[in-house]
């Protein structure tokens, strides 16, 4: 099994300098690579471009060899990664995205794919043509083989996200109850059907006053000051602070999830359809649910649940979860469900409640066509 492990980074000056000149000498070659073959004349080719980055962009650019080599080999791979993208959508007659070239400081990183390129031992992290160690601030979360290394620079801090290939990893998947259904929402992040709510956590609207502050701030600064740099790290790791506090929930939510239940029902929502609420778009982009559904379903993988993705246009809100009765006037502003069979709940809880039999009745086998028993 292959997992990762993304942990903080803790270098010294001499080492920021190394890791900085790393992505940037990844990001050179990677646009060099891509100006040239966005030429009319140059047919993109993986091999046409190791020939290039070998006899032309590694003999003009002798700064390459300052760092590891497959520091800039691997943009190469980046690259074909990209093209074969751009020529799978072409083919399927979607929007295309050519490539584009990569910005100083917008999503840095450089990666090394094989394992005598590094090495971690403990908490410190070898790298080729590095002299020290990197400290990491916590143990690898795994034992086994490590295969490769990401290094990321995010709102001025390192990470180093670490594929491992072990076998030790134990879901303690036992004493869980049998199902449940989740209900997502702006108010509250998730009611699950056992009556459980999760809180909604609404970081950027909490900070949005700061935020303005500090770009009211930003566009008083000469560009291309450092002042002007400073003003924007300081937008940059409000952001990131932002990213990781709605990040740190989602996970609490997704853990707790598939630690305790083996069989999740959840919603099919059609997100980009309901940013078009402009009321509501805000909320919803900070909720996460398309991020949120992306951790419950590989946890799910890990940890042996099953996840059962209900009909986008079940209606799980209008419909009575004791009785079955569908109520078609149930509008937005209506939060309690009230039925004419005098069954009354919670608008929320009652969605989940009708999700969690929804996954039960898709688990179950149909009778019809099992075959009779001699």
């Amino acid at each position: 099994m292959l997992l990762a492990h993304k942990i903080e980074l803790r270098p010294t000056p001499e080492q920021m300098v190394y890791l900085d000149k790393a992505c940037g000498s990844k990001r050179h070659c990677y646009n060099q690579l891509l100006a040239h073959f966005s030429k009319p004349e140059n047919k993109w080719s993986k091999n046409e471009a190791y020939q290039h980055y070998i006899k032309v962009l590694r003999k003009e650019f002798d700064w390459y060899n300052e760092v590891s080599s497959r520091v800039t080999r691997n943009a190469i791979d980046d690259l074909d990664t990209a093209f074969k993208h751009f020529f799978r959508r072409v083919k399927a007659k979607q929007k295309a995205g050519f490539p584009r070239f990569k910005k100083k400081d917008l999503r840095d990183s450089f990666a090394l794919r094989e394992s005598a390129k590094f090495d971690v031992i403990g908490r410190e992290l070898r790298i080729e043509k590095l002299k020290t160690k990197i400290e990491l601030r916590q143990p690898l979360r795994f034992q086994g083989i490590a295969k490769q290394v990401t290094i990321s620079k995010r709102a001025g801090k390192y990470f180093a996200s670490i594929l491992v290939e072990t076998e030790d990893y134990n879901p303690h998947d036992v004493d869980r109850q049998h199902s449940v259904g989740v209900d997502f929402g702006i108010k509250s992040l998730a009611v699950l059907s056992i009556g459980k709510v999760f809180s909604a956590n609404q970081k950027l609207k909490a900070s949005l006053k700061k935020l303005a502050k500090l770009q009211r701030n930003l566009t008083k600064k000469v560009k291309w000051s450092n002042r002007r740099a400073k003003a924007k790290l300081a937008i940059v790791k409000l952001h990131f602070r932002i990213a990781r506090q709605r990040q740190a929930l989602l996970h609490e939510l997704s853990d707790y999830l598939t630690k305790n239940f083996d069989v999740i029902t959840i919603e099919d929502l059609n997100v980009k359809g309901m940013l078009k609420n402009r009321k509501l778009s805000r909320a919803i982009s900070d909720a996460g649910f398309g991020y949120l559904r992306q951790m419950i379903e590989y946890k799910a993988k890990l940890r042996n649940c099953v996840v059962v993705v209900a009909n986008r246009f079940f209606p799980s809100s209008k419909t009575c979860s004791c009785c079955g009765k569908v109520k078609t006037n149930l509008s937005l502003a209506d939060r309690t469900f009230t039925c004419e069979c005098g069954f009354s709940a919670d608008r929320d809880l009652n969605a989940a409640l009708n999700l969690n039999q929804y996954g039960l009745d898709t688990l179950q086998p149909d009778l019809k066509c099992t075959p009779e028993q001699s």
